[in-house]
């Protein structure tokens, strides 16, 4: 069993995608959100993936020129390129720059984006397919040798990459975790299993059936006074019906285990509780959010730190000063955990 005290905490932020900011903006804040992240202590940053958005390579570029200690967490599908053109730009950042990545490893994605790109793969094989795409990748940056490799999805024979990757900026790796399938992609690849998480007293403990580190996706929004943070939370995601509309038709869809998961739990009241699923019940954000006083956020991370769970990707960050109060609040859990 892997002890949680044993693991140390990471912290990554969320880029904003491209499809959300006037394009002329796009780069500005890019290197904005960067700063932030990298004056904030934060391990790295997420960068998105998908049909409708800017190439998160490019991206990760960006990130690499504009901060000092920052990974960009790179959103890697493998319908998009073959496992050798992604270890290539690894290793490509790492000759350029001296600087390690982190891979974010998908599965799945938006339902229409796939059929758009022909593919029908059921939701388990696509798992299937995911790790034998990341254990191909991990062995070329290894650097052990020729790869060879005969899957289902992917066949090598005497693979080598060059430029070879440094040992020490080998990726952090992480994959969704919030099916059976995605936990076991996680065991057999060595990755970390992020989920979309519940209120934590429903939580099961990160490591009850799989031996792999966990983390969670989730946002914050906390101040000293609750009511405050309450404010600041609705105004930043109105009631909107029509996102609610939208979705309900996602739900009829997306075959995403954290998306039924999430969705099967009722709205609660706001200021109830901290956890708030409004945003992503009106398709605002992709994750649950921590809403509330310090002391009574801290306390939710807290028991989701003892429950095993070390790693923690936040939803998008709009300010250096939502900075400051994020880490505020993890100052506190950690203590809380400790």
């Amino acid at each position: 069993m892997i002890s949680p005290a044993s693991q140390p905490l990471r912290l990554y932020s969320t880029c904003p995608q491209s499809k959300d900011i006037p394009a002329a903006d796009y780069l500005g804040t890019v290197i904005a959100h960067t700063r932030w992240s990298d004056d904030a202590g934060f391990a790295g940053m997420l960068v998105y993936t998908d049909n409708g958005i800017v190439d998160p390579w490019p991206v990760a570029q960006v990130v690499l020129q504009n901060s000092r200690r920052l990974r960009p967490l790179v959103a890697v599908q493998p319908i998009y390129r073959p496992p050798y053109t992604a270890a290539k730009m690894v290793a490509t950042f790492g000759l350029l720059h001296g600087r390690g990545v982190a891979l974010n490893m998908l599965a799945g994605g938006f339902r229409n984006d796939l059929v758009a790109l022909g593919d029908t793969t059921p939701h388990d094989d696509r798992y299937v397919r995911t790790t034998e795409y990341t254990l191909i990748l991990r062995r070329l940056l290894d650097d052990s040798g020729p790869v060879s490799f005969a899957g289902r999805y992917y066949t090598v024979n005497n693979l080598t990459l060059t430029p070879a990757l440094p040992r020490e900026l080998l990726p952090d790796i992480l994959i969704s975790g919030s099916s059976d399938a995605g936990m076991k992609a996680a065991q057999d690849i060595g990755a970390v299993a992020v989920r979309y998480p519940r209120p934590p007293e429903e939580e099961d403990d990160a490591d009850q059936r799989y031996d792999v580190p966990c983390g969670i996706r989730v946002g914050i929004i906390s101040r000293h006074d609750a009511g405050e943070a309450w404010r600041i939370a609705q105004a930043r995601f109105p009631d909107d019906r029509k996102g609610a509309i939208r979705h309900r038709l996602a739900m009829t869809v997306s075959d995403s285990a954290w998306h039924q998961q999430l969705s099967t739990l009722g709205e609660r009241a706001a200021s109830e509780t901290p956890y708030w699923l409004g945003p992503f019940q009106r398709s605002q954000t992709f994750c649950p959010y921590l809403v509330g006083a310090y002391d009574t956020v801290a306390a939710e991370l807290a028991r989701y730190m003892t429950k095993g769970y070390r790693s923690f990707i936040l939803d998008i960050v709009p300010s250096a000063e939502e900075f400051a109060h994020i880490k505020t609040v993890f100052d506190k859990a950690l203590e809380r955990a400790a």
